[in-house]
């Protein structure tokens, strides 16, 4: 019975050391520390201690994504104003967008959860796939510094970018969502606009009802609309 058990046991430990090793052939990168890895993948629902969960992982690999994703922008629209940049960074960062990343990679393969959390709700799922690729990139980050996450933020985020540009409307989905709350339709008022006339900056400011939100600001009407419009859905709590 102790030999079967010590079988069960080894079997347990080498598929799991094969899982790792196959999702680390994926990143190309190998971890020095296994810890930070195991971390990455633990869903609160299996341990609350926050060093034991991804939750802080999570956060530190939203803002080295920030930083990764803004510094190539500025490389890539090196005329681009605050505005653009904004929106193109926005479109990048977003979780459904980081979440197709995170089914690329395959990563929900390697999540420790709770039974109880049902990931076949879409938006469980999808929000869970954006988490764990937040929270890779922040262990990498702890593990190896700065480059391999640069590495594989390049391969993966912006390699699609192109897509994300092209399927982020955030003025047609806070309409959209207006219309799922039969509230009013958005409306986009000019709040400003100034410097001289071949460098205009345009400043919008969305209302719904009475209801004033966060202005956003762009070189046209069109970018600051957008962002506005992002700004808003953010302020109403909707999921994009």
């Amino acid at each position: 019975m102790q030999l079967k058990l010590f079988v069960k046991l080894k079997q347990y430990f080498l598929d799991k050391s094969e899982s790792v090793s196959i999702l680390e052939k994926k990143i190309n990168y190998i971890f020095h520390n296994k810890d930070f890895l195991d971390q990455a993948f633990t869903h609160r629902s299996l341990n609350t201690e926050p060093r034991k969960n991804y939750e802080r992982l999570e956060f530190l690999g939203d803002a080295v994504i920030d930083i990764i994703i803004s510094r190539e922008l500025m490389r890539d629209f090196p005329e681009g104003d605050e505005g653009l940049l904004t929106q193109r960074r926005a479109a990048l960062v977003q979780k459904p967008y980081l979440a197709s990343i995170g089914h690329l990679l395959d990563l929900m393969d390697y999540l420790k959860i709770d039974r109880s959390v049902n990931l076949e709700i879409e938006k469980i799922a999808e929000k869970q796939q954006a988490n764990l690729f937040e929270a890779l990139i922040g262990a990498i980050y702890l593990d190896g510094g700065i480059e391999p996450c640069r590495r594989l933020i390049l391969e993966t985020v912006w390699t699609y970018r192109q897509e994300a540009w092209k399927s982020t409307n955030y003025k047609g989905k806070l309409i959209e969502f207006c219309h799922s709350k039969n509230i009013a339709n958005p409306l986009f008022l000019v709040k400003d606009i100034s410097g001289p006339d071949h460098q205009r900056t345009f400043e919008i400011q969305v209302k719904i009802g009475k209801e004033k939100y966060s202005s956003g600001t762009g070189t046209n009407k069109k970018t600051a609309e957008q962002i506005a419009a992002k700004l808003a859905l953010e302020e109403l709590g909707a999921s994009f």
